[in-house]
């Protein structure tokens, strides 16, 4: 006979969710849910009745910088800015479960402040004086949990902030909610047994992504215009891939990661791979401006592990002929047709808006790079990840259940034969920078993922994405467009699957009700060598800004 008595951890999460209930006010609930039919959510925010006229402008028609420009010459105030993005982001979360902490009170106390400081004449804070910003639930702030969605984290309020979350509020930046993230935070889809899961409100068919995921499905919906999340395998990329948003992952001394919830060890990381934090935009000048006020903050003066450098001081390409590599594949799992025909599509409106296209074929390199970051991801063997979980009876989440068990800790010596290893990859990995003719290669393109966005707890591995982690190279998306119709067609190479990562990858091609991708977002990743973010930024906006005048050509009729 099962038992009916609740486990400690389903009492957790009751807590929490009521919590999050009461913290939403009445008139900013949805009526009813959408009926099950309903596959995307997109058009329900300005439809729902709940926003007014001008808060659906305000939450669409600008993006992080405009709305800071707007502020700054008075055309609209904090409080009402605060109150839109702070409702909408209510909205976002009764579809998608794209939330954690909200902290809706406290950023229209911090609004009406900003806006009586401006009253009496004095200038901004800083560059982001009463924009909102939402926030991945790893980061720290004072008076929230950062439960990371485990039930043995939650009710223990931060007695600080994360450096990051002070440099953002010495901006004038108005933090309002924290998004939600897979257990455990290795998940490549958003689901913990504390908060739920975060659906893809462009197609609830398909995952958000992890482990940023809340943070992706909260800017598909205007919900917020700029976010932050962290990223140690893809976890940034991955969702800006799914939700079809900008998003990039720096080096990882570029932008402050202290002070955050992780769940495992303290600097367990020197011993692994250090995580990134990094932002996620709706436009390449949000993701540039993020950038730029968080140099201008001077971080290294409060994470020891910043490298001091402001903004400007970083290499630029500007005055010569920017040059772009394309990386096909990475010799682990082979791309889908429809990934391929994407990054043929970004060459040939990269060359129209006359940019040099150089084909790379770094896959003797790239096929290393999946194995080894697994090997040191696990150097914990995640025992203190477990400890947490099993504190309260958690299960694993579906798409862990059959990926992650507690394992012994990697001895010493194992743990240095495998950061020898990749000490002579990035060495390796130097030499890709120039071409045939010794001409330097400013980035490079290639797929961040092998497949379209797949199916609910279907993303399987993520060797284009942990590679540039391992290698510590800046890593970003754009969005290209929209999946169609006419993408279903081609087939995968009659050859024998690479292994078993390919296997599966294959499996969501071959065989496969390829509909389901429709309407999703199509995307390419831009690397970029290490610490050169300033680089990777100009070649994303310049890759952008092709696909946009492209798609504002007029086409000839013959």
């Amino acid at each position: 006979m099962v038992s009916s008595v609740p486990k400690k951890w389903q009492l957790i999460s009751w807590q929490k969710k009521d919590e999050q209930f009461y913290r939403i006010p009445c008139e900013w609930r949805l009526r009813r849910a959408p009926s099950a039919d309903v596959a995307s959510y997109m058009k329900i925010p300005r439809e729902c009745g709940l926003l007014n006229k001008e808060e659906i402008r305000i939450t669409e028609e600008y993006d992080a910088t405009s709305l800071a420009e707007a502020i700054r010459k008075r055309e609209v105030r904090c409080v009402d800015v605060s109150r839109a993005f702070c409702k909408r982001a209510a909205v976002a979360h009764q579809l998608t479960n794209c939330l954690t902490e909200i902290l809706f009170d406290d950023a229209l106390k911090r609004a009406e402040e900003l806006d009586a400081h401006l009253a009496t004449g004095k200038p901004p804070l800083g560059p982001l004086h009463g924009v909102p910003v939402s926030l991945k639930d790893t980061f720290k702030i004072k008076g929230y949990d950062a439960s990371i969605g485990l039930a043995a984290l939650c009710f223990k309020p931060a007695t600080e902030n994360s450096p990051l979350v002070d440099i953002l509020l010495k901006a004038g930046a108005v933090p309002y909610c924290k998004t939600n993230i897979p257990q455990t935070l290795m998940a490549l889809d958003s689901h913990n047994n504390v908060f739920g899961r975060t659906l893809n409100p462009l197609n609830t068919r398909v995952t958000a992504g992890g482990s940023s995921g809340g943070e992706g499905a909260l800017l598909a919906l205007r919900g917020s215009v700029l976010g932050v999340g962290t990223d140690v395998g893809g976890s940034i990329r991955i969702p800006a891939m799914c939700n079809g948003t900008f998003g990039i992952k720096p080096s990882w001394q570029r932008v402050p990661y202290a002070g955050q919830e992780g769940g495992t060890p303290p600097a367990l990381s020197k011993l692994s791979i250090p995580a990134s934090a990094g932002p996620l935009a709706n436009s390449m000048r949000d993701i540039e401006l993020f950038f730029r006020v968080v140099a201008e903050s001077k971080p290294w003066e409060l994470d020891a592990d910043v490298v001091p450098g402001p903004w400007n001081s970083l290499t630029s390409i500007q005055g010569r002929r920017m040059t772009v590599g394309v990386v096909r594949r990475d010799g682990v799992m082979e791309p889908h047709p429809p990934i391929l025909r994407v990054l043929d599509e970004v060459k040939g409106s990269m060359q129209g808006a006359g940019i040099e296209m150089v084909e790379m074929d770094i896959t003797p390199l790239f096929k290393q790079c999946q194995s080894l970051a697994n090997a040191l991801f696990g150097v914990e063997g995640g025992n203190a990840m477990f400890d947490l979980i099993e504190a309260t009876g958690e299960p694993l989440s579906p798409w862990l259940q059959t990926r992650l068990r507690r394992k012994a800790p990697l001895s010493l010596e194992k743990i240095r034969e495998l950061q020898a290893k990749r000490t002579e990859l990035q060495k390796q990995f130097l030499k890709i920078w120039k071409d045939g003719q010794g001409r330097e290669i400013d980035a490079f393109i290639c797929p961040v993922a092998p497949h379209p966005v797949p199916p609910i707890d279907r993303y399987n591995g993520a060797s284009y994405t942990s590679s540039f982690v391992l290698l510590d190279y800046p890593a970003g998306v754009v969005p290209v467009r929209r999946f169609e119709k006419r993408d279903t067609k081609g087939e995968m190479p009659k050859t024998k699957p690479i292994g078993t990562w390919d296997k599966a990858n294959r499996e969501l091609w071959a065989d496969f009700d390829r509909v389901v991708y429709i309407s999703t977002p199509l995307c390419i990743q831009v690397v970029a060598p290490k610490l050169e973010e300033r680089r990777l930024c100009e070649v994303m906006s310049a890759i952008d800004n092709a696909l946009k005048r492209e798609a504002s050509t007029p086409v000839s009729k013959l």
